[in-house]
């Protein structure tokens, strides 16, 4: 992170209060630190030259994609649910969310050492913690959600949460989105949107289904009589912001293929995003990023370039050389309770009910 430009000052962990068997609980993973509990994300903080560069001190929470098996059924649990059911001060029960989405947000373990705070919590506690501190020193402040996939949705609601509970203090908030599904009914989108003024650039590859549910049938691509009409169904959907389609196709560097995992791929829409240089532009990689990371998880770079596929062994991430010259995983280190100031803000934002 400091070569990026930014200092991550938390981490974020996430379970639910899903009432299901331990099998779907536990993570797939094969060390997982808790049975219900798992790392989603961090807030990180532009250093002093990266903020040089911005122009700004920018806010940054970072939220992963899909692991766990709770988390796939949170991204299959396609009805809608009032954000004001889950303790989001909207007043308009109207704006609603996808139920799923909105659990692992919310849900939290008071036995659990990680998840005591809900991931909700987590995050409004440290961004309101970074947005006092750089704003009682005079400077400029933003505050960026973004994420992958489920990782997407969330950026996408907790954005709007931090908007709407004032946490941002006024500061502009924005989204940068990637493979992200739809979220919320077009209530949703009206609030987000111009309600409390979030941007949101949704990044797509437009091979992928990803983004094309929930809200098959009924979404913002439907006739504006037919959305006000079918909005009070549990499966209308409306995407928000600005979407930037990309095709792989367009990528030299990638074969034709008929595995959809490729199409969802991260790296594959980092990789597109490189080569993009607008509609209807010849496609040239422009960053340096290497092709070779496109096959970390997946089987999509044309075969004459020689990368294996599926090379990344998430099993060995990590490892470090031992004194004696041997590869091991190291120890985990001791992970601390949440910070003590965590109380104290959401205290001042009238969340600490609970504790």
């Amino acid at each position: 992170m400091p070569d990026a430009g930014y200092e991550i000052t938390r981490y974020i962990y996430a379970t639910s209060s899903f009432k299901i068997p331990n099998f779907f609980a536990s993570s797939r993973r094969p060390r997982t630190w808790s049975d219900r509990a798992n790392w989603i994300g961090y807030v990180a903080v532009s250093t002093d030259e990266g903020s040089a560069r911005l122009g700004r001190r920018d806010i940054v929470v970072a939220w992963r994609g899909t692991v766990t098996r709770l988390e796939w059924i949170a991204d299959l649990m396609d009805y809608l649910r009032p954000v004001a059911a889950a303790g989001i001060p909207c007043r308009d029960p109207g704006v609603k969310v996808e139920s799923g989405f909105l659990e692992l947000y919310t849900g939290k373990d008071p036995g659990c050492l990680f998840c005591k705070f809900s991931a909700r919590e987590q995050v409004l506690a440290e961004v309101r913690k970074q947005v006092e501190l750089y704003k009682n020193s005079g400077e400029e402040v933003s505050v960026t959600m973004t994420g992958h996939s489920l990782g997407s949705a969330l950026a996408m609601l907790s954005a709007y949460d931090v908007a709407e509970t004032g946490v941002s203090a006024g500061s502009p908030v924005c989204v940068f989105s990637f493979s992200g599904p739809r979220v919320g009914n077009g209530r949703w989108k009206e609030r987000f949107e111009v309600g409390v003024g979030v941007k949101a650039l949704r990044v797509v590859n437009v091979h992928d289904s990803v983004p094309k549910v929930p809200g098959i049938f009924f979404n913002e691509r439907v006739p504006e009589a037919v959305r006000r009409m079918a909005e009070s169904l549990p499966w209308s959907y409306s995407h928000v912001g600005v979407e930037l389609a990309l095709d792989h196709k367009l990528s030299p560097f990638l074969k034709d293929t008929g595995d959809p995992s490729c199409y969802h791929n991260l790296e594959a829409h980092l990789h597109l995003l490189d080569g993009y240089h607008g509609r209807g532009q010849r496609f040239v990689l422009a960053s340096g990023r290497d092709p070779a990371l496109v096959n970390k998880a997946c089987d999509f770079l044309e075969d004459h370039h020689l990368v294996p596929p599926f090379w990344r062994q998430d099993e060995n991430k990590g490892m470090i050389r031992a004194t004696d010259g041997r590869w091991v995983q190291p120890d985990r280190p001791k992970i601390d309770d949440h910070s003590q100031d965590t109380h104290h803000h959401l205290r001042l934002l009238g969340l600490l009910r609970d504790h």
